[in-house]
């Protein structure tokens, strides 16, 4: 860096410049601070200044990994979470073909009624008599 010419000067009459005296860098707090730092980061303690963004960007992260993590555990069901499931469904499917017969009885005509329970009463008839 080249240097101005009055410094090479020996001319008594022009003022030297002078470093200005950093009233924050002279505080006994902000030394005090800057060691702090200095020593935490020797030590791998940095502080996490991170931009408001990037910090929630971090934690959705985290949210979405826990969640997958969540639903992972909900797929893998044991055997026996398997098997009432299906009992489940299949009593479901039993209810739902009643509810079909009962429909379909409730809206057949009275004569097929009527001749269902003849039916009934005749085979009930024939089993007591072979009784």
């Amino acid at each position: 860096m080249a240097e101005p010419d009055y410094i090479e000067d020996g001319n008594p009459e022009l003022i030297r410049p002078q470093k200005l005296v950093n009233p924050v860098k002279t505080s006994r707090n902000h030394q005090d601070l800057h060691r702090e730092l200095l020593m935490n980061q020797k030590r791998g303690l940095a502080p996490q200044n991170k931009p408001e963004l990037q910090k929630v960007m971090e934690k959705r992260k985290r949210d979405q990994v826990i969640k997958q993590k969540e639903e992972e555990a909900q797929k893998k069901k044991s055997d026996l979470e398997i098997e009432l499931l299906k009992r489940q469904q299949k009593l479901e499917q039993l209810e739902l073909e009643k509810q079909k017969l009962q429909e379909e009885q409730e809206n057949a005509p009275e004569f097929v009624k009527v001749k269902g329970n003849l039916r009934r009463t005749g085979q009930e008839v024939a089993q007591a008599q072979e009784s």
